[in-house]
């Protein structure tokens, strides 16, 4: 008798008591702002336009309050777009409570992402959403309604001084047997020139091949090319620069596409037509 209540203690002394950590809940973080109606001026372009700052969800869990990292997007749309529109700028937080903007980086948003024209006043929307680790456990704050007038900067990529843009590049229909004839047959793969910062061309292109833009035909003096032409998605369009070192990736199937060049945000787009 002794032995068995032994060997019972023993047993239950074994059995693992298990404990499970379920969420029970948080708060949506509380957004404000210490300005609505940030006054934008290249001589100010250093001086902070406006500062953010918002509650903490507190997420809580079984047992206690988390203790796991809180990330945050702060989101910057126009108004009326309910924060769908995929120009719309998103700035990634990790655990403060709070973000301070310069006029210059606030001007560069609202011109460079969101593509807003400057010198007139735009209606804007903030808000910020708070997740834990892989996006769980979304809290959404209030929005804040916004008024600035963002001021015209100097291009990010310096438009050609030719005025003229060319393609060139195994991609195009006038590549040689190594894919890269130059001078490149006009006016089929000479760009169109929408304004002084914006370039367009719809051509055939080659899927799986590669291409840049020269200012001047017949020249490899200078080209605009891209940093990094391995990054996902590039091949869509990207960012872009002056005598760069990679080529821009083509589309991966043939078929044909408009090109726009886009200096003023140095970015290029590419859309199947």
């Amino acid at each position: 008798m002794v032995l068995s209540s032994l060997l019972v203690t023993a047993l239950a002394a074994c059995k693992k008591d298990e404990h499970k950590d379920y969420y029970i809940g948080g708060n949506p973080p509380v957004l404000t702002a210490s300005t609505t109606a940030p006054v934008l001026a290249f001589a100010n372009a250093d001086k902070e336009a406006f500062n953010l700052s918002w509650t903490n969800p507190n997420y809580r869990f079984t047992t206690g309050v988390s203790s796991q990292d809180v990330s945050y997007l702060v989101e910057i749309d126009t108004a009326g777009a309910n924060f769908t529109n995929p120009q719309k700028q998103t700035i990634s937080i990790s655990k403060d409570l709070g973000l301070s903007l310069l006029v210059s980086q606030f001007n560069d948003y609202l011109l460079n992402q969101l593509v807003l024209k400057p010198g007139v006043s735009h209606n804007l929307e903030l808000r910020v959403k708070s997740y834990l680790a892989s996006g769980a456990a979304t809290y959404i704050s209030n929005v804040i309604s916004m008024k600035a007038t963002p001021y015209a900067i100097p291009p990010k990529v310096a438009p050609p001084v030719t005025g003229k843009l060319y393609l060139v590049g195994s991609a195009t229909p006038g590549g040689d047997a190594h894919g890269w004839d130059n001078p490149v047959p006009t006016p089929s793969q000479q760009f169109t020139q929408v304004s002084s910062t914006l370039y367009e061309i719809t051509i055939p292109l080659i899927g799986g091949k590669e291409y840049l833009f020269i200012p001047l035909n017949g020249d490899w003096g200078n080209k605009y090319a891209v940093a990094d032409n391995t990054l996902p998605g590039l091949s869509d369009g990207g960012d872009f620069g002056f005598n760069l070192s990679k080529n821009f990736p083509g589309p991966a199937a043939s078929g044909t596409y408009k090109i726009s060049v886009d200096f003023q945000r140095g970015k290029f787009t590419v859309t199947k037509q």
